[in-house]
């Protein structure tokens, strides 16, 4: 048997590609309307005038793929996968990096919430208020710091846009799911009460049952309960009240708005019997919620030499709470016996931005700017200090100071870059908690430091890029970037048992900065009925931080109780009643440790315009492959498998169909502890009616998994707990009246 490399399939594919699929093409130029990059500082620009690989989802595209998380609705995109393990949380992965290294930001500022480092942390935001998302792939420290190694993606409102008709308008959307009787629904309200002033109002809410998928929930299972995820059901809601003052002179805008969420880590829960099949008798769920008050503005012309400047100001009081409910066993599947409040998280974040755009210097056109953000982060269990704790209570100072240049020359664009931050974390002190150390793979102990010194941080990021113009339909890019990252204070002071992950994790207070050294080459086609966008990157990685886990000399991870005992040790040793579950080796040591890494890979995107007439049909093609090891030997854990995808739109009159196929390839290139996770296919589809006596409502059907795979993603933390949601079909409604 001959075995292809996926990386060698898919240069294969995009070659062939390449080659055959401009011969199909029906040469004939559509018109695309302006696109603009809101999170680029330059403020101006599309995406096919940035040097820095970009995807920006908006219009038929947007509608296509929305979802109710943000990494369901960016799964697929070229570079970007989804690590959700349930409907209740959805994170994007960027280049096989997640959490703290992708930047997630409503209308160009952070989401002040704790899904940095917590995989069961959901992202604080609710995409259904979203008209436009934009993704840089690859690391973008030089425009939003630390947090941007990965990437970035920013989701666009249109909250504070001084744009609005001249009367009244209300748009919205409703649907039902079903698979999990997934009901959502959104409203949103525009009043332009003068010419100078315009209030902005949205709401929207979730609802949903346990999902269903095909087979066993958990990866070595092989009784109990099928075809149901378990404690997947969900509730959200988010409501926002923005007002906007506008004017010759610019415009500025204040806005408040709330999300409240709970949602359940899936688990095998079946509190009958161990005879009659029962599993787990207890199981996670996450109440979190968060209150935001937002200003952006902008000035036009406030200086001679300035030609505009925007502030943008954040501030956030997020709270989360990790609660068990343990049950007793009865032959009807259990009686709940506690309800119990494990971790509680706070956190309260300020983040305000500068933008200072100048007048042209010579033909350099540019930003410059600064940014403040101060994080004050809690993680405690309200049971008493001598219960342990996740991370210790923790303050985050960051100051920034930023330049981007741009210079117009004969054959196309040099861009060049620079950001300078001061970073400075500080950890509180913890006294007499139960949780003593750990016992490391070579027999020595860590025991938990009760004082930590302030750590302080200065990343340093610089990048160059140019666009060459090959003609009047061709682009080529490249950029070469060295951008830096400050750890997180999760990384630094993590010591403990994190509850709803099913992780003992154990941070170090002495990492170091992580150094990136970023190559893209790309080449893209912008023009005429074939267009493509291709990629190639390698980024370099210093003293890279990851989660390490421990083989147990099985194949398996390492686990330990809640106080950090391995098997035999303390408490473990007699597993008597009365020991309040402290024998019970339900959590995975994990350990935030540094080495050089690299990456690399390659990413494409594109489409060919087959037909017209009465059946315009369009023809799109996609594939990723990335590539994450240690430099020293060994592999990454948790990348990303290579993908492909192709799919088919086809109109006619008031319909409109779009098909699409992706499949996910096998990954054997496993770290340490870490499992090989099989190849899935997923094909889906979309419906689309447009009435043509209502210009802007359209009604919809769309199918998800529709061959039920039982798939499960390998950047997922909780692969082997749970699949993918099974197949699923969803109808609804999106309308606008007035303005």
């Amino acid at each position: 048997m001959i075995r292809r490399n996926p990386l060698t399939c898919m240069i294969g594919l995009a070659l062939g590609g390449l080659l055959v699929i401009p011969a199909l093409a029906q040469d004939e130029e559509t018109e695309v309307p302006r696109i603009v990059v809101t999170a680029d500082p330059l403020g101006d620009r599309t995406p096919d005038e940035i040097i820095r690989p970009i995807s920006v989802l908006t219009g038929e595209e947007f509608e296509r793929r929305r979802a109710a998380t943000l990494g369901e609705i960016l799964d697929g995109v070229p570079g970007v996968a989804n690590a959700d393990f349930g409907p209740g949380v959805g994170r994007p992965v960027v280049r096989g990096l997640q959490g703290s290294r992708v930047q997630v930001l409503e209308d160009g500022l952070g989401t002040a919430d704790v899904s940095g480092e917590g995989a069961d942390h959901a992202i604080a935001m609710d995409p259904a208020h979203a008209g436009q998302i934009e993704v840089f792939r690859g690391p973008s420290t030089l425009l939003y710091g630390s947090g941007a190694a990965g990437g970035v993606v920013n989701v666009v409102s249109r909250r504070f846009s001084p744009d609005s008709g001249e009367a009244a308008r209300v748009d919205g959307a409703l649907s039902y799911g079903f698979n999990g009787r997934d009901r959502q629904g959104r409203i949103g309200v525009e009043v332009p009460l003068a010419e100078s002033f315009v209030m902005r109002a949205d709401y929207s809410g979730r609802r949903t049952g346990d999902f269903r998928i095909d087979g066993f929930q958990q990866i070595d299972q092989t009784a109990g309960n099928r075809n149901r995820l378990r404690n997947s059901s969900l509730d959200s809601d988010s409501a926002s009240l923005s007002g906007v003052l506008r004017g010759e002179w610019g415009h500025v805008g204040i806005g408040l708005s709330g999300w409240e969420t709970e949602y359940g880590v899936p688990e095998n829960f079946d509190a009958r019997p161990r005879e009659l099949g029962g599993q787990s008798d207890d199981f996670e769920r996450i109440f979190a919620e968060y209150v935001r008050l937002d200003m952006r503005g902008q000035l036009i012309q406030p200086f001679d030499w300035m030609s505009e400047a925007r502030f943008k100001l954040a501030y956030t009081e997020f709270e989360m709470d990790e609660v068990e409910f343990e049950f007793e066993r009865t032959p009807g599947g259990g009686v709940l016996d506690e309800r119990v409040v494990e971790a509680t998280f706070d956190n309260d974040e300020l983040d305000a931005r500068l933008e200072m755009v100048h007048e042209p210097i010579g033909n350099w056109r540019g930003v410059f700017g600064l940014q403040y953000r101060d994080r004050d982060f809690i993680a405690d269990d309200p049971r008493g200090i001598e219960r342990g704790f996740y991370v210790r209570p923790n303050t985050t100072r960051t100051t920034s100071l930023f330049l981007v240049e741009e210079l117009p020359t004969d054959f196309g664009r040099i861009e060049l870059g620079a950001r300078v931050e001061r970073e400075r974390s500080s950890a509180d002190d913890v006294i007499g908690s139960r949780v003593e150390g750990v016992t490391l793979e070579d027999g020595s102990f860590r025991p938990l430091p009760e004082r930590l010194d302030s750590r302080t941080f200065s990343p340093v990021s610089l990048s160059a890029g140019t666009i060459v113009d090959l003609g009047a339909e061709y682009h080529l890019r490249a950029a070469l970037t060295r951008a830096q990252r400050a750890p997180s204070a999760e990384q630094l002071y993590a010591f403990g048992r994190h509850t709803a992950a099913g992780t003992f994790e154990v941070g170090d207070e002495n990492l170091s900065k992580e150094t990136y050294t970023n190559l893209e080459i790309g080449l893209d086609r912008h023009a005429g009925a074939f267009r493509f966008d291709a990629t190639a990157f390698y980024n370099r990685a210093n003293d890279f931080i990851y989660l390490a886990s421990e083989d147990d000399g099985t194949g398996d991870p390492v686990s330990v109780n809640d106080i950090g005992n391995r098997a035999g040790e303390g408490a473990n040793a007699g597993c008597e009643p009365g020991d309040g579950g402290l024998c019970r080796l339900r959590n995975q040591l994990v350990f935030n440790e540094q080495a050089n890494a690299e990456f690399y890979g390659l990413e494409l995107v594109g489409s060919v315009h087959l037909s017209d007439g009465a059946l315009p049909t369009r023809l799109r093609f996609s594939g990723d492959h990335v590539r994450g090891r240690l430099r020293d030997g060994g592999n990454l854990p948790r990348i990303t498998p290579t993908r492909l995808g192709v799919g088919l739109d086809v109109s006619y009159h008031e319909w409109s169909l779009a098909v699409d196929l992706q499949q996910v390839m096998r990954q054997r290139r496993t770290a340490e502890a870490e499992t090989e996770t099989g190849s899935y296919r997923l094909l889906g589809f979309d419906l689309f009616w447009y009435p043509e006596r209502m210009e802007h409502m359209h009604v919809f059907l769309r199918g998800r998994n529709l061959l039920n795979e039982a798939g499960r993603r390998h950047q997922s933390f909780f692969k082997d707990e749970a699949p993918i949601i099974g197949r699923s079909f969803d109808t609804g409604v999106r309308f606008r009246f007035g303005g």
